[in-house]
């Protein structure tokens, strides 16, 4: 079943809505089409890179996540990313890669 795999998620914080989409790929993850290391402000962005360090790297390295995020203020859109990211993470794992990860 190799193919294209997608998943869309939505985090949400006060007014500020993340949407994100992810697919089967090499690991980039893009917020509104920027590198998810330049987020700003920088003093959250480690709030951003929590769900990735949580459950570690090589997770992410076979998927690409794309991020839009509107509304809201600074903070409470990394908040909105966070929660995107890792809904999509959690998705995209239930849907494609639990049955081979089953022992």
């Amino acid at each position: 079943s190799e193919g294209k795999k997608q998943i869309q998620t939505f985090g949400r914080k006060k007014n500020a809505t993340a949407v994100a989409y992810c697919c089967n790929g090499t690991g980039t993850v893009r917020v509104n089409g920027k590198a998810i290391n330049l987020v700003e402000p920088q003093s959250l962005r480690v709030k951003v890179f929590e769900p990735i360090l949580l459950v570690g790297g090589n997770k992410f390295k076979n998927v690409n996540i794309r991020i839009r995020v509107r509304g809201g203020g600074a903070s409470n859109q990394i908040y909105a990313i966070r929660q995107s990211l890792a809904k999509a993470l959690i998705a995209y794992y239930q849907k494609y890669e639990d049955e081979q990860s089953k022992h």
